[in-house]
């Protein structure tokens, strides 16, 4: 995992990641991780069309994802195996 490349959807505005918590009632928040960018692009413009224009993808690499979830205190991350249903695997930081 950590030497492969993942990409990201960030807002433009604020430069806050794309998150998401897959328990309501938990305030756990996940990082959503992209293992192509077109994959990221599929997601954004399935889920997120009109706001696709304040929205970007952004490259990262493996090792750069501790610092991420430390950074902006997240939980662990949600790689996104399929963008058009969508299908999460959620990882909990260790």
């Amino acid at each position: 995992m950590l030497s492969e490349t993942y990409y990201l959807i960030r807002s433009k505005a604020d430069g806050r990641y794309l998150a998401a918590r897959p328990n309501e009632d938990d305030a756990a928040t996940f990082v959503l991780l992209f293992k192509e960018n077109f994959d990221a692009l599929s997601y954004l413009n399935t889920h997120a069309g009109d706001l696709a224009e304040r929205l970007g993808v952004e490259t990262i690499t493996g090792t750069q994802i501790k610092t991420i979830l430390q950074r902006w205190s997240f939980n662990g991350v949600g790689i996104v195996t399929d963008p058009l249903l969508p299908t999460i695997e959620f990882l909990v930081q260790s």
